[in-house]
């Protein structure tokens, strides 16, 4: 029954952020102000210029912090505001820092009075706990100002103009106003699994954060297993009624979500998805590319970016929804990371995004079934060598195999081309390892037995910590 005073159109509206809400777990905030920030090189001015004005507090999240020019530039900024009285935390993923940052190169930013913590480094009690990252690239200072996007603190995203090495292309906002307190809270969040918790004040202060602007957006902040950006997606795949536009660097085609990006298509939802040409992973690129056929044989355009490297996770539809982020449109992102994106209901911020889109696919090749072979040459290759900021990017790769040699067991769907080399790796792998345990058992059996052992002594180990920690039990009364 709907309430008094109502239309039908109020209820539905009202129903639809209701749907949204508990999709993502996050409510609808106004008053916000967002401003887009095209490509790196915006995004580190916008993010040292907050830096240099903080009087309090400094909140820095991000997948990678690289000891190159740019990461120095950055770590003596944040020394001065330490040493300034400004409260500095810094968590840095242990696995995304590692061969980028060591501990060593924090070590003047701790003596100068700030903190920094790892986010899962390997710990002998968790076997598989490294699976799980902190991906996300999250920026507060004081409660004046949040950045939220794709861009690690790394050099790479410039380029390198002496080798003719473009930019990455990537997406970052600015946010400001009442969403802040939930940035804060997303950060406090990890700050207090990894030690001492955030003081209250901190977040008491953004929680207080006044409107200053129009913008209507929630704060998807996402934790493993939790899939709230997931359910969003889902959702808006199936709601989208004129277009969904998708930018993503390492999409993989899980079927749920590839399904409901077909029906969308099928009906009459022009639907677009663009992603690296040279990928920094070149493998995961080939791998990715094996599930194009179904995307196209439904009506999907596929674009394919020919610059240096395409890193931004975008979404618009229907000229009123956004979102821009640190997820990738896969099931480490989904699933298993730590990552935070912002989903904009504005129209005037998504005329924005439509029309950064249509300069992005400008620079892209559109890629049609039976189309020729492209020449390389159209392409801006990537260094060998130079590391993305995505921990999808390996996750990408493993699903896609996992898919191709699923397929390829249970002839569940028809095999493309590309997948005929994973397959073959594959095979030789699995023949050899069978002909190693038939000729020596040991070879298998030792190390097996081994991590059968450590995952057995580590339930052993955390029964005897939860024991500890149950509160003692009760002796019945007697009456």
């Amino acid at each position: 029954m709907e309430p008094s005073g109502t239309t039908p159109s109020t209820t539905l509206r009202l129903l639809a952020e209701q749907a949204f809400s508990r999709a993502a777990g996050a409510p609808l905030l106004a008053g916000n102000r967002v401003d887009l920030l095209i490509d790196a090189e915006a995004a580190f001015d916008a993010w040292l210029a907050a830096i240099a004005g903080a009087t309090d507090t400094i909140l820095f999240e991000n997948y990678i912090f690289r000891s190159d020019a740019l990461g120095r530039r950055f770590l003596d900024a944040l020394i001065e505001r330490a040493r300034a009285g400004v409260q500095v935390c810094v968590v840095r993923d242990w696995l995304g820092c590692l061969g980028q940052s060591s501990a060593g190169f924090w070590a003047p930013l701790v003596a100068a009075g700030g903190e920094v913590r790892a986010y899962n480094p390997p710990r002998f009690a968790s076997p598989f706990g490294w699976m799980s990252r902190d991906h996300r690239k999250l920026l507060v200072v004081d409660a004046t100002v949040g950045f939220v996007g794709g861009i690690c603190v790394s050099g790479t995203w410039l380029g390198d103009p002496a080798k003719r090495i473009e930019p990455w292309r990537d997406t970052a906002i600015a946010v400001r106003g009442p969403a802040l307190g939930e940035l804060v809270q997303a950060f406090a969040d990890v700050w207090g699994q990894l030690g001492e918790p955030l003081a209250p004040d901190v977040g008491e202060r953004a929680a207080r954060a006044l409107p200053c602007g129009n913008t209507d957006l929630r704060v998807v902040a996402t934790v493993p297993n939790t899939a709230g950006l997931y359910r969003l997606d889902q959702l808006i795949a199936g709601m989208a009624r004129t277009n969904l536009w998708l930018t993503d660097a390492y999409f993989v085609g899980v079927a749920p979500y590839v399904q409901a990006l077909i029906a969308a298509s099928r009906d009459g939802v022009d639907v677009r998805l663009l992603v690296p040409g040279s990928s920094d992973i070149p493998a995961v690129g080939s791998l990715s590319r094996a599930g194009y056929r179904p995307l196209l044989e439904a009506g999907i355009r596929v674009f394919e970016w020919n610059g240096s490297m395409l890193h931004a996770k975008t979404a618009v539809a229907d000229g009123r929804w956004a979102r821009v982020g640190s997820s990738n449109l896969n099931l480490a992102s989904w699933m298993g990371n730590c990552e935070i994106d912002i989903a904009i209901e504005d129209q005037a911020f998504a005329h924005r995004m439509e029309a950064q889109y249509e300069q992005d696919i400008a620079r892209a090749t559109e890629i049609v079934l039976k189309m020729p072979r492209r020449r390389r040459s159209t392409r801006t290759s990537i260094p060998r060598g130079a590391q993305g900021g995505s921990s999808g990017r390996a996750a990408a790769g493993a699903l896609r195999l996992a898919n191709s040699i699923g397929a390829a067991i249970t002839n569940r769907r028809v095999l493309g081309p590309a997948e005929g080399a994973p397959l073959l790796v594959a095979g030789v792998i699995l023949s050899i390892a069978a002909v190693l345990a038939a000729l020596w058992p040991r070879l298998v059996a030792w190390p097996l037995a081994a991590l059968a052992l450590w995952i057995g002594a580590t339930l052993i180990a955390r029964y005897a910590e939860l024991r500890r920690k149950a509160p003692p039990a009760r002796d019945p009364d007697i009456g």
